[in-house]
């Protein structure tokens, strides 16, 4: 029921989804509005299904208030339906602080993890992975405003986890962003995280990273404070609509720079490609024993389908349960 584009864009990517015939789809919201947009579609009624739910929780919403106002608000039934184990996986385009509440009051946290992240995706230069995947991963961006020590090393575990399951790159390269690439540089926290990292024997840790390193590829993972991290994916979001608007400008204004945007138009449309964070999908809370992928809020139907093939690939990779696994024997050696 979230997202900018409504029921709409969820059913028609379900809808696609379902004849894959690879994913059985659990559709959570209003029954009446599902299925008349679902009588518009084409599906398989064998790999897609309704549960309906009277509530929803809107995309301005205050998450908590608006969850304790409507205990059958689609995401908290959502949640808990993954917890009862009628699905594997939580996937939703709606508003982000109620997806977490609802995932923290129906899933437990792994052990070894002091606090969740939420991760996201951003485009870079350099490309990773047996299929050359041009996103990287950063973690946190919202979940936890402020980490110690301990929790940043135990994002950087589950963020490696993730990146060599979804990137498929065995020995993603994680880092830690901070004012300098010196092991000394950044605040009280990250130089003891940095400290920990580098003799871990379960990471590629390659060291500090700065913001200009981030766009460049360095780091397949990079770690962070929600805080900072919240504000570097909102800055390299807009530097790329802004390149697009410059763009358009340019091409509506002079002729000449219309002529030099035709000759280049191979190497925009490959731009374009490469940070079109739709093909994506969504990037998931890590540290639950249940996955969530949280897909963009401007999410259209082919995003949240992309969102559903990511919720199912880390499924079947078992994620959960090497995130459990390897924070063990981090714990085991502390």
């Amino acid at each position: 029921m979230g997202g900018d584009h409504g029921v709409g864009a969820a059913v028609r990517a379900a809808a696609s989804v379902s004849l894959d015939r690879d994913i059985g789809v659990l559709l959570v919201g209003d029954q009446a509005e599902i299925d008349a947009e679902l009588r518009r579609q084409r599906y398989d009624a064998s790999y897609l299904s309704v549960h309906h739910a009277s509530q929803a929780v809107g995309m301005c919403d205050n998450p908590r208030a608006a969850l304790d106002a409507h205990p059958d608000a689609s995401i908290l039934v959502g949640a808990r339906l993954v917890s009862e184990g009628a699905a594997d996986a939580l996937v939703s385009a709606g508003n982000t602080g109620a997806s977490i509440l609802a995932c923290a009051r129906h899933f437990k946290t792994l052990p070894g993890v002091p606090r969740t992240a939420l991760a996201a995706v951003y485009p870079t230069e350099r490309k990773r992975g047996a299929h050359h995947d041009p996103f990287a991963l950063i973690l946190d961006v919202g979940a936890t405003l402020h980490c110690d020590a301990d929790t940043l090393v135990a994002f950087a575990h589950m963020g490696s986890a993730y990146a060599a399951r979804i990137s498929r790159n065995p020995r993603p390269r994680v880092a830690l962003l901070s004012n300098g690439e010196e092991a000394n540089k950044g605040l009280p926290e990250i130089v003891a995280a940095h400290e920990r990292l580098a003799r871990d024997p379960h990471l590629n840790f390659v060291g500090n990273v700065e913001g200009v390193d981030l766009p460049r590829g360095k780091a397949d993972v990079v770690v962070t404070a929600g805080f900072t991290g919240n504000v570097v994916l909102k800055m390299l979001e807009g530097i790329s609509e802004t390149v697009v608007d410059l763009a358009r400008y340019a091409y509506r204004n002079k002729l000449a720079w219309r002529a030099g945007l035709w000759m280049l138009r191979g190497g925009i449309l490959q731009l374009k490609q490469l940070t079109d964070w739709r093909q994506y999908g969504g990037a998931p809370i890590l540290g639950f024993d249940h996955l969530f992928i949280k897909a963009h809020g401007r999410s259209s139907d082919r995003a949240i389908a992309n969102a559903l093939k990511v919720a199912n690939k880390a499924v079947q990779s078992g994620l959960c349960e090497q995130i459990a696994e390897q924070l063990s024997e981090v714990g085991s050696r502390s």
